[in-house]
């Protein structure tokens, strides 16, 4: 199995390759210094699975997410998956969408991750089952939401996307039934915890 990795960290790639060599089921692992060059080493080492990081911190402006996507629209058959210590449903329930086979979180036994590579590998895929169920929100009402955790008012809201404020309470309204809580500070709290904003 030839996996390639794209994650940031240095010390968690050199960790993870020497981790991995010790198993012989992994016949190359290498990792990717640049993300202009995922392209040429696709196509070069033919990886059957390419580990992916949601946060690339120097690598790339975007996420882990959004490069995945774009990937998958030019290799529709590399096996991608997702390998994060963001563990939120949001975050997996988007890996999931977009045609990742696997999210795993990166506090896992190497044992254990290379069993769920190998399923995957064979033509599995992997995503942990999660009880917090998930109305998904519109774009709308998430940038209604991200203006919230800014503390502005509903009406700077009404200004900033061009709608009443009437609209805003209506989508603020949404958002409150479909996270299950009752205020702002609530649904930002949540907010957080299910993925859909960054950590403050």
């Amino acid at each position: 199995m030839r996996v390639l990795l794209v994650d940031d960290h240095a010390l968690f790639s050199q960790s993870l390759a020497i981790v991995l060599s010790d198993f012989p089921s992994i016949e190359q692992f290498s990792n990717v210094k640049s993300i202009d060059e995922i392209g040429s080493i696709i196509e070069r080492d033919k990886p059957d699975i390419l580990l992916m990081d949601i946060n690339l911190g120097k690598l790339s402006e975007g996420d882990g997410l959004l490069l995945a996507q774009s990937l998958l629209q030019k290799y529709p058959d590399q096996k991608i998956v997702v390998l994060s210590g963001y563990d939120l449903p949001v975050y997996r329930k988007e890996a999931e969408k977009l045609g990742a086979k696997g999210f795993i979180n990166k506090d896992i036994e190497p044992e254990e991750l290379l069993h769920i590579l190998e399923r995957i590998n064979n033509g599995s895929t992997y995503f942990e089952k999660d009880e917090t169920y998930i109305e998904e929100l519109t774009e709308t009402e998430k940038q209604v939401l991200r203006m919230l955790t800014s503390s502005m008012k509903r009406k700077e809201i009404a200004g900033h996307l061009f709608m009443s404020e009437r609209t805003v309470s209506n989508h603020l309204q949404h958002i409150f039934e479909k996270l299950e809580v009752s205020s702002a500070v609530e649904a930002v709290t949540k907010a957080i915890q299910l993925g859909y904003i960054p950590p403050l």
